[in-house]
């Protein structure tokens, strides 16, 4: 009953620490509500192998799991060294090459993956390379040749990746890999598809369009991790299905000192705009190695937690770590933890949101109702998830369980704050039957006891998308049979 209660989502990525027997079972079983394909690393065949896995994993376990297909994006990268890692030291000469036919690097000099880097930077720019740990200064850009200084020497090998400090690099959106692997995602039936390194609202337009081209359904996720992102928010978020504060390249291109405020205005923008908003990156990253968090990634993802986030996501802890069941299970107690402690607020009257639809109007007014009664429950009976969507933007700590038919949808639902997706199929009877046949269900579950009190949401035409417009107070009766309370 407990994860039931678990407002909270987690994501968890797949690598090669979940590819051992019976790691995906035991990795479901604490807590994971989507997993993560990272289509940076492995080939199109693993990715395929670890979506069947991981379904047919949830179906013996019983439970529904959402996929993500997280695209690569334009990252740029350093090329490889032909003796293997290099040393560089601070006020050394190095140069960044950008030919394509660059040889392979030496201490002097590394080639590019972007060949128009040169074009885009300028003297005493900092560019940053493995995540920051390495800075370099130019000193000068011309020839297809950038000529730096090491500011901040370290180990270096292959692949690493570069940004510019403050962002501004010019490279596009979706490279022909991502292409490819957008038609991977459709094949996949992949739910919701990650879109790495955006910029601007028309780069989630442009992927949209690629993945219904491609016959795929996911909804989409615009990854902020670029300072251009930043300014152009609101206009991303509100063509997005979901956001994700990316914090590993989001924080070198603005710097540390501005990523805890930066992080909470994402997440407040996508609330406000009733996007769903995922908090990623190094979460819970001493857990690679160690079997127990420290105390600061604790507070990091209570902080998100208490600060909205629909979902916390694994990345390497989980993907390559030691212990990854471990680090969901102490991601789940973290949640639960942030969410007893915390008491959401929100305001619930009617000047205070912007009401474009009905549905949208029964989600506000059954969320007062349930602040105002007392009730054990929201049920929220829905075709396309569109209602439980709404219900869930509004901060409450009513669980809210939303009964669908659709198989899609559910996995959709996977992801919003404070949802539960239960299977029910509420064709061919009036609204007000399929209501009570869905208290009975609940009560049969185990999710509803003898006296509660739920609200229920509904159409006046059960099964269809769209349409929701009915609000009724209900009470559980002997043997779960629903009894009546009022209508709104």
């Amino acid at each position: 009953m407990q994860e039931q209660l678990r407002r909270t989502k987690i994501i968890a990525t797949l690598g090669p620490a979940t590819d051992a027997p019976g790691a995906l079972k035991r990795l479901l079983a604490e807590g994971v509500n989507v997993v993560r394909l990272n289509l940076s690393h492995g080939s199109a065949d693993d990715h395929r192998q670890r979506a069947a896995a991981v379904r047919a994993a949830a179906a013996e376990l019983g439970n529904e799991v959402g996929v993500l297909a997280d695209l690569q994006g334009p990252k740029i990268r350093i090329e490889r060294f032909a003796a293997g890692p290099i040393q560089l030291e601070p006020n050394q000469p190095f140069t960044l090459d950008c030919r394509p036919d660059a040889p392979a690097g030496d201490a002097t000099r590394v080639g590019v993956s972007y060949h128009d880097l040169w074009r885009d930077v300028k003297p005493a720019d900092v560019l940053l390379l493995d995540d920051g740990l390495i800075s370099l200064e130019v000193i000068d850009a011309a020839d297809q040749q950038i000529r730096c200084s090491v500011l901040a020497g370290g180990r270096l090998s292959d692949r690493k990746g570069i940004n510019r400090l403050g962002g501004g690099l010019t490279v596009a959106a979706l490279s022909d890999k991502d292409r490819a692997d957008i038609k991977l995602a459709a094949e996949l039936d992949a739910d919701f598809l990650a879109v790495s390194f955006v910029k601007t609202a028309a780069d989630i337009e442009q992927a949209r369009a690629l993945l219904r081209e491609a016959g795929g359904t996911a909804a989409l996720v615009a990854k902020i991790e670029r300072a251009e992102a930043i300014e152009n928010l609101s206009e991303i978020v509100e063509v997005s299905d979901a956001v994700m504060v990316a914090r590993g390249d989001l924080g070198v291109e603005i710097g540390d000192a501005e990523l805890p405020g930066l992080q909470k205005k994402i997440i407040r923008e996508a609330l406000v705009q009733s996007r769903v908003v995922i908090t990623a990156t190094q979460m819970m990253q001493s857990m690679v190695e160690s079997p127990i968090p420290t105390r600061a990634e604790v507070l990091d993802v209570a902080n998100a937690v208490i600060d909205g986030t629909d979902a916390v996501m694994l990345s390497q802890e989980t993907a390559a770590g030691k212990h990854p069941a471990m680090a969901v299970a102490a991601m789940r107690r973290v949640c639960l933890g942030a969410e007893r402690q915390f008491e959401p607020t929100e305001d619930l009257s009617p000047g205070a949101h912007r009401l474009d639809r009905t549905d949208q109007a029964i989600a506000l007014a059954a969320m007062f109702m349930a602040g105002q009664v007392g009730v054990r429950a929201i049920v929220a009976l829905t075709e396309s998830g569109a209602t439980a969507q709404w219900l869930s933007r509004y901060r409450s700590t009513v669980p809210i369980y939303a009964l669908s038919r659709n198989a899609a949808a559910r996995r959709r639902m996977l992801l919003y704050r404070d949802v539960h997706p239960v299977e029910f199929d509420a064709r061919g009877v009036g609204p007000t039957q399929a209501a009570r046949d869905a208290i009975q269900h609940l009560f049969k579950l185990g999710f509803l006891a003898v006296e509660d009190r739920v609200i229920v949401t509904t159409g006046d035409h059960t099964g269809q998308h769209g349409g929701t417009n009915t609000l009724k107070l209900l009470k559980v009766g002997q043997g779960g049979v629903a009894e009546g309370l009022g209508d709104l």
